[in-house]
């Protein structure tokens, strides 16, 4: 796409409107075949970080497992990440009182 806009540059004295435009529309292709593939690879859902995901996630599970596990045979009722803020990584699940709030809004029967 850089050679090709350079091309463009360097001849578009010798070229005719039309040619011109057609240069033109040709390098705005390419552009967007090039942002397509970037987005391919490299965007929110891109195979880079589909792979990540795959060769991370693993690995996240094996760690969550242990968090757990440590936490149950120790009593503790919550474990906090405190590398990254407040992030909660274990909770016992006599702390959710998620159904009894749900109850307690009509929502859900107990």
């Amino acid at each position: 796409m850089d050679d090709m806009f350079k091309q463009y540059q360097s001849e578009q004295v010798l070229m005719t409107d039309q040619i011109k435009q057609q240069k033109m529309k040709d390098i705005e292709t390419a552009e967007k075949e090039v942002k397509d593939l970037q987005k391919k690879k490299f965007g929110p859902d891109g195979e880079l970080f589909q792979k990540r995901k795959e060769l991370i996630k693993p690995i996240q599970d094996k760690v969550y497992d242990e968090i757990q596990k440590y936490a149950q045979a120790k009593g503790y009722d919550v474990i906090f990440d405190k590398s990254s803020g407040a992030t909660m990584l274990y909770a016992a699940d006599k702390l959710n009182k998620s159904d009894d709030i749900l109850f307690n809004m009509g929502v859900q029967k107990k």
